[in-house]
């Protein structure tokens, strides 16, 4: 009773209020219609609240996402079923959907009437302009009775999530032998190990391991000299994403760092559908997703979660850690990255495998369209460029298809016949003497 008195309105309780001045006025002036007709003001009022909290625990409603998971721009239906149980009959229903701002508006729904049977069914549309797990609800309901007496609020169905994943782009090409393990690549794991004479190595560089100081070659060219790391060889693709706040600038969906993830997803989806094996790591060398090669809607789904779920890493630079492949080629996906950030992505890249890098112009997200790519964005390119990085530079008004086909000609054209590349070797040269930085 009590709770159901709570849920009276201002109406309601001036009502109330009214019955029992009329009902002392009466007993004072001893006139029992006057009594009568407080008795009937004051029970009124009562009457409605109790039968209207009853009617608000018999309803139950129910959410469904249609779908669960859609991309960015693309239109989505949530279904609310709204049902009563038991025969009180029900007051106007005023039901709110709770709706972050980045899927649209919150929708209202009044319903004057519910049906016994069936219930009714609401729906509205979002809108995603962000991608991200955005979360849906409560849905609230606030039930009054027709003479607006009483007023009881509820919460019918909890949180839900929506899956907005980024937008993928269809792609064309691959990069020449991009993930084959053929020419250099193949050819070192190949031969890797099988004597003294075929051993592969490299100048010093500052922080390489001095345990894998090669003695015999530094004694033969006066030089330090390393060994690179054996391993298998397995072939595929490491797509690696730079997401460091540090790294990139815009806000919203039309921040640097959100082309950079729908890039990503599109070149994981598209590496995939060529039956490629695909990894996925940040700059750090954490592995976000890990699969093999072959088309499979599941996997590209929990791909496409993954980047959907990532947010910005607050690390000021790259520091790796440890090696960003697993033999594998390098695609990398860059924002803003000063020369220490090079020399930590040359230390733990893989030797003697070609690397491929996008480096996003992040100052063009703040510059009117047409300036020409920042003097700190040419000069990471050049450096990545002189260590054998096959790079190719995008803005903000670059469209991936044609980023994409530039990076895959101009690898091609630096894997061509006749042009020496420092990812590919000579058959003919041996390779225990080639000296610079092989990509």
């Amino acid at each position: 009773m009590r709770s159901s008195l709570s849920g009276l309105t201002t109406r309601g309780r001036c009502l109330t209020a009214a019955g029992l001045a009329a009902a002392l006025c009466a007993v004072i002036l001893n006139e029992r219609d006057l009594l009568r007709i407080a008795v009937f003001v004051i029970v009124l009022p009562l009457l409605v609240a109790v039968l209207t909290a009853r009617a608000r625990i018999r309803i139950a409603a129910r959410r469904q996402l249609l779908p669960s998971r859609i991309s960015i721009g693309a239109s989505g239906q949530v279904q609310l079923d709204v049902s009563r149980r038991g025969r009180v009959p029900t007051g106007v229903l005023t039901l709110e959907d709770g709706v972050a701002p980045a899927l649209g508006t919150r929708p209202r729904f009044v319903v004057h009437r519910l049906p016994h049977r069936g219930g009714v069914a609401l729906r509205y549309q979002v809108q995603p302009s962000i991608r991200g797990i955005h979360s849906l609800g409560p849905l609230r309901l606030t039930i009054t009775d027709p003479f607006g007496l009483a007023e009881f609020h509820r919460e019918l169905a909890a949180h839900s999530q929506l899956t907005v994943v980024p937008r993928v782009v269809p792609l064309t090409r691959t990069p020449a032998g991009a993930g084959l393990g053929t020419g250099y690549a193949g050819d070192l794991r190949t031969r890797s190990g099988q004597g003294e004479d075929d051993v592969i190595v490299r100048p010093y560089r500052h922080g390489d391991d001095l345990r894998k100081v090669h003695w015999r070659s530094t004694a033969r060219r006066d030089e330090v000299m390393v060994r690179l790391e054996e391993r298998p060889w397995r072939g595929g693709s490491t797509v690696l994403l730079d997401h460091r706040a540090a790294a990139h600038r815009g806000e919203g969906p039309a921040a640097s760092l959100e082309w950079a993830i729908s890039f990503a997803a599109s070149i994981c989806l598209h590496l995939r559908k060529q039956g490629h094996e695909v990894r996925l790591v940040s700059e750090t060398g954490q592995i976000l997703t890990e699969h093999s090669g072959g088309a499979g809607v599941a996997v590209d789904e929990e791909i496409l979660d993954t980047l959907a779920a990532l947010q910005a890493n607050h690390q000021r630079d790259v520091v790796c850690g440890r090696e960003l492949t697993d033999g594998q080629e390098l695609i990398a996906i860059l924002g803003t990255v000063s020369a220490e950030a090079v020399r930590e992505l040359n230390q733990h890249r893989p030797r003697g495998v070609r690397c491929l890098a996008v480096l996003l112009d992040t100052p063009g997200w703040q510059r009117p369209a047409g300036a020409q790519p920042s003097a700190q964005t040419r000069q990471s390119a050049e450096l990545l460029t002189g260590s054998g990085w096959t790079v190719v530079t995008a803005g903000p008004r670059s469209a991936m298809p044609q980023v994409w086909a530039e990076l895959c000609q101009t690898s091609a054209a630096r894997s061509g016949p006749g042009q020496h590349n420092p990812g590919q070797h000579n058959p003919g040269q041996r390779l225990p003497h080639q000296g610079g930085v092989t990509g």
